[in-house]
């Protein structure tokens, strides 16, 4: 084992978390003579997934956008809404350009260094150490993104809802989509009583992704998804003949776990691995966003990294959303109609933003009241 490397930071996994925040630390002159490490296996090299966020007027990734719409759709088996967004947009950014924009700029920084290398642990200390596979670094701050094995071993005492997916972009020889309107839910399409929907983002006439999408405590077999994105292609979009060009699949925790408490003073959790995904959505480029900025903010007046990073009473409104959908899966697809049929598009965005009033979350609740959601608020106090 060779001896330490000293950093000032160091940044475990680059992916969304790990890479927005080494981005930020490189925009600000508060840390140009920092000296800063991001640490991981993989060289970051493909399209792993597929991110998307709502956003008012310009945002300061429109650089990477790879398609927005003005415009959205909402089937529950009997009903559909139009939706339109104004005075938001929702944009979708590829990882794989994420990655790539990000590398570009983070090497042109002569502070920042990329270590190709596999994280066994982390130890706190004035110094943190982190172990890799080859070697030991230690540095005034670590921020790490990797899950808590508390999580896989003490995760059956929490509420989880796997949002698990896969999706195809497939392109037709004929037109088939409408380019200017995307489709956030559609129940038309479901795997039994479960809470189960199609997610399509049309990118042009003839190409658009297509993704099946389980809120479930349980998770399927790959074959599973694709049946169901078969049957979706052929009976709803009516499509014969397509080819699949890309595939993506992934598993997003929506989860009571408390990552949040598993900070320490000179070891920040991030990301995943930090809370940082809205756990009645597992929506989290937007939040990222927020929570980096309030770290930089927090750095630079001498406050520990986490401060201020979670409102308590979203957490709350989280809490009893999940419980409803694990004791009642079945529920879902009435959920989401109400919340979508019963509330303006600012009502539902800045309470999705954790920007809402007390007004706005009132009118939520209501729109959403049901036994259901009345047991789940007593069980969740």
């Amino acid at each position: 084992m060779k001896s330490p490397f000293t950093f000032d930071y160091i940044i475990i996994g680059n992916g969304l978390a790990g890479l927005q925040l080494a981005l930020a630390f490189a925009e600000d002159s508060y840390f140009k003579n920092k000296k800063i490490a991001l640490i991981d296996k993989s060289r970051k090299s493909t399209n792993d997934k597929t991110w998307s966020f709502w956003e008012k007027e310009d945002g300061k990734w429109d650089h990477l956008i790879s398609k927005s719409w003005n415009e959205a759709l909402f089937f529950s088996s009997k009903q559909k809404l139009e939706l339109n967004l104004s005075p938001y947009q929702y944009k979708s950014i590829r990882a794989i350009d994420f990655y790539n924009n990000a590398k570009t700029q983070l090497k042109s920084k002569s502070n920042f260094h990329f270590i190709i290398d596999n994280v066994l642990s982390t130890e706190e200390g004035t110094k943190p150490i982190v172990t890799t596979s080859k070697s030991k670094y230690t540095a005034n701050h670590v921020f790490d993104s990797r899950l808590t094995k508390d999580y896989f071993n003490k995760k059956d005492k929490y509420t989880i809802i796997n949002q698990h997916f896969k999706g195809w972009i497939i392109e037709t020889e004929t037109t088939a989509f409408n380019p200017e309107v995307f489709t956030m839910m559609d129940y038309r399409i479901k795997d039994n009583n479960q809470t189960t929907f199609t997610y399509v983002l049309p990118l042009s006439q003839n190409k658009a992704l297509v993704e099946f999408t389980y809120f479930t405590p349980k998770i399927v077999e790959d074959h599973i998804y694709d049946r169901y994105l078969k049957l979706y292609i052929s009976d709803i979009l009516k499509i014969e003949n397509y080819k699949i060009t890309e595939e993506e699949s992934g598993n997003i925790p929506m989860t009571t776990f408390p990552f949040e408490n598993y900070s320490s003073k000179n070891i920040t959790k991030i990301g995943t691995g930090g809370g940082w995904v809205k756990g009645s959505t597992g929506y989290s480029f937007k939040h990222t966003e927020k929570k980096i900025t309030q770290i930089v903010s927090n750095i630079k007046e001498g406050k520990r990294p986490t401060y201020g990073l979670f409102k308590k009473r979203y957490k709350f409104y989280d809490k009893i959303f999940l419980k409803v959908l694990h004791d009642n899966n079945e529920n879902g697809e009435w959920i989401f109609k109400q919340f979508y049929a019963k509330n303006s598009v600012n009502t539902m965005f800045s309470f999705l933003d954790e920007n809402s009033s007390f007004k706005d979350e009132l009118k939520i609740m209501m729109s959403l009241f049901s036994f259901s959601f009345i047991k789940a608020f007593f069980k969740t106090l």
